[in-house]
């Protein structure tokens, strides 16, 4: 204390040092300090009463909400002081917006959200599988002048995502009773009766338009191919009752991009060169979807579902080798017949490494294992993609 009042009476005999009117005495010790309250303004109130709010929602759903309260916020100048009070009222009316907002916004997102998991749509990944086929024949197929053709291959990816839903809604109409019998499968819409059948019936409705959409940008021979592949879709689910072979009747289905994007940009299809691209698709398929298959062989055999994964069993590897030598000579063929450069060549040893790979360290009595594996077919067809747009730029 006696430092405080020598330091008061030092700054009282200088004339140069005014003191503030509102400053008397200075002192440090602990008894005088100021108490400065932490309680914040009403403003800020409503506003931490608002982002309690928000953690009972998802982290998209709040920053929807707080997007929608900083058109309301106070401005506040460089010192950190507010220029513009909010009145209680006005505090009280913005938080009954933000309310009925979050609320209209919520009840959305629960309608829309099933819909979005029975088109797969939270998971993406294996769209890449559907479009790479059509990436392949549309970079193959192309003039020199316009060798990558942006605008073709993005119209192509929305087509095969509108596509891959289709067949996922289609999938899960017609197995609704066979995925509430298997663990992975038991929690889709369908299957737990989140959505009824005339709702999934109605939303293939609406990605039946998107595809004809699709459709419509195309020439009038790719949409006549594109209409032949719709009955393969919808068939496929019937084909793992009828058959051990349903993986084929996929591979038939999927890479009918090889056949389309081909189309798109000829106006009518090179054999030579396209169905051996084709042929490549389909037994790439039989290798990735046999190791998908094994995830469920368990389930499938207790509920009467045929697949190549239950026709192998322990030959499963032999089978799926062979299918990707045949996939990689298929390959060959095709680029041969469209005279393309050695880089394709030089893709095509690297991508039957990843082959090797991913089929001799499958293990197929791991189903978090298979579906690694059957994700990492993304890379192969982008090893294959990038071997032909840069064979066909040293040709």
């Amino acid at each position: 204390m006696a430092s405080s009042f020598w330091l008061s009476s030092r700054i009282d005999r200088s004339p140069s040092f005014p003191i503030p009117p509102a400053v008397t005495l200075i002192s440090f010790s602990r008894q005088s300090r100021p108490v400065i309250s932490h309680q914040p303004p009403l403003h800020l109130r409503t506003r931490e009463t608002r982002f309690k709010k928000i953690q009972k929602f998802s982290s998209s759903e709040a920053t929807l909400f707080s997007r929608c309260y900083s058109s309301h916020r106070p401005n506040t100048s460089a010192g950190g002081s507010v220029e513009k009070e909010v009145s209680n009222d006005q505090s009280d009316k913005i938080v009954e917006k933000e309310e009925e907002v979050l609320s209209s916004w919520t009840d959305f997102s629960k309608k829309v959200r099933p819909y979005a998991y029975l088109a797969r749509l939270h998971k993406l990944s294996p769209t890449w599988l559907f479009a790479w086929p059509c990436f392949w024949s549309i970079t193959l197929a192309s003039p020199s002048s316009k060798l990558l053709d942006i605008k073709m291959l993005v119209l192509f990816g929305l087509g095969s995502l509108f596509l891959r839903s289709l067949a996922c809604v289609v999938n899960d109409i017609l197995d609704r009773d066979i995925d509430a019998k298997v663990e992975r499968t038991k929690s889709r819409p369908l299957a737990s009766g989140l959505l009824t059948p005339y709702d999934g019936l109605r939303f293939l409705g609406f990605l039946v338009l998107l595809y004809l959409g699709f459709l419509l940008q195309l020439n009038n021979y790719s949409r006549v191919l594109g209409l032949l592949l719709l009955p393969l879709i919808c068939s496929y689910p019937l084909m793992k009752r009828l058959t051990f072979w349903p993986q084929a009747y996929l591979g038939v289905a999927f890479n009918w991009g090889a056949l389309l994007g081909w189309g798109a940009i000829e106006g009518t299809l090179n054999y030579a060169v396209s169905l051996p691209l084709y042929l490549s698709g389909v037994f790439w398929t039989l290798v990735y979807d046999t190791i998908y298959a094994h995830q469920d062989k368990e389930d499938d055999l207790r509920v009467g579902v045929k697949s190549t994964a239950i026709l192998f069993g322990d030959q499963t590897k032999i089978w799926i080798t062979g299918f990707g030598i045949a996939s990689i000579i298929s390959l060959s063929l095709s680029g041969y017949n469209a005279s393309i450069g050695w880089p394709f060549y030089a893709s095509l040893i690297a991508a039957s490494a990843q082959l090797a790979w991913q089929i001799w360290t499958a293990d197929l009595s791991n189903p978090a294992d298979c579906s690694k594996k059957f994700l990492s077919n993304i890379w192969y067809g982008a090893i294959v993609f990038g071997g032909i747009l840069f064979g066909r730029l040293v040709t």
